[in-house]
């Protein structure tokens, strides 16, 4: 019963995308630095070609608790209104794995001296996997759980806006429009469960303030919005300390509470390490917290010795 519990609660999450009414998208506590990976018109908003890369194992000890690995890749093209970028991501939770390639492409505005507006849009794959006959179950005829899914490649597009300045942004994004049936299982009562991915809504936003020549505040702020499941919202305050190292927390609603560090080893090269604990009583004593590691590193064009402003966000 034990073995049965840990599997139940992990199922919770892994089987979201069979559930059809549940949050899918990944989360990530370094979410203000992984900004692509949940909307495309972020695209070309550095002065470089900027690569990112984070690894988060979530729920550590946890039998089939989520890992994700993202890759991305943007930079602005030469006239500086156009912006191309490459998001791919590896999703990985209990039976489950999903992996996506998607490609990004923003327009770029210039609103004001200081601030710009982008436009952008994705285009992608979801490579969708699932095997469900590898659980241990108590009645192991279920017909829910006798079915793999091998290799479910599901188009989709994505859209987002995003208003920035040096020490301001503000973004709204939907990145996949598209909601794809995954799976049709007849259970034995004869009614069929159809697995749809579901559509999530993100709003971010963040600013830095000055607090004194070497210490500069950074709030950040994540919500995330899907149908059938409770908003949640990511909260996270951080301190910019010599403009080289940082330090702060963060709050996720409904789920968890954490910390972030991260140092600049040179002007194009971030390292970041967040922990973050789940408070909710279901899941915390079943595991010892999230960690993520996060890697930022901006190639500078041939020619340019250094990026002409600072690059907040």
């Amino acid at each position: 019963m034990k073995n049965l519990k840990k599997i139940s609660l992990a199922l919770a999450s892994a089987l979201g995308s069979l559930a059809g009414f549940a949050q899918q998208d990944a989360m990530y506590t370094h979410y203000m630095y992984n900004t692509l990976a949940i909307n495309p018109a972020y695209a070309g908003s550095r002065d470089a070609l900027t690569v990112t890369a984070l690894d988060r194992y979530q729920w550590v000890g946890f039998s089939g608790a989520p890992m994700t690995q993202t890759l991305t890749m943007h930079a602005p093209i030469e006239d500086q209104h156009i912006g191309l970028g490459l998001s791919l991501l590896n999703d990985k939770i209990g039976p489950t794995n999903n992996t996506s390639l998607f490609a990004d492409f923003s327009y770029i505005m210039q609103v004001t001296e200081k601030s710009k507006l982008a436009l952008g849009l994705s285009a992608g794959v979801n490579i969708f996997q699932a095997s469900l006959n590898t659980l241990q179950l108590d009645q192991q005829s279920d017909p829910v759980f006798q079915t793999n899914i091998n290799n479910k490649v599901t188009p989709n597009i994505g859209f987002g806006a995003y208003y920035y300045m040096e020490r301001f942004y503000i973004g709204v994004s939907v990145p996949g429009l598209i909601q794809n049936n995954l799976s049709a299982i007849t259970q034995e009562n004869g009614n069929t469960l159809i697995g749809v991915e579901q559509r999530n809504y993100y709003l971010i936003a963040g600013t830095v303030i000055n607090l004194s020549d070497n210490v500069a505040l950074k709030p950040t702020a994540l919500l995330k919005v899907t149908q059938g499941a409770p908003a949640q919202a990511d909260l996270t305050g951080c301190f910019i300390i010599m403009k080289k190292f940082l330090i702060g927390a963060m709050y996720r609603t409904g789920d968890a509470w954490g910390v972030l560090v991260g140092l600049d080893l040179t002007d194009q090269l971030h390292l970041g390490y967040s922990y973050d604990y789940s408070y909710g009583l279901s899941s915390s004593l079943y595991n010892s917290g999230s960690h993520e590691i996060m890697v930022r590193y901006d190639f500078l064009s041939i020619g340019k010795k250094q990026i002409h402003s600072p690059r907040y966000f």
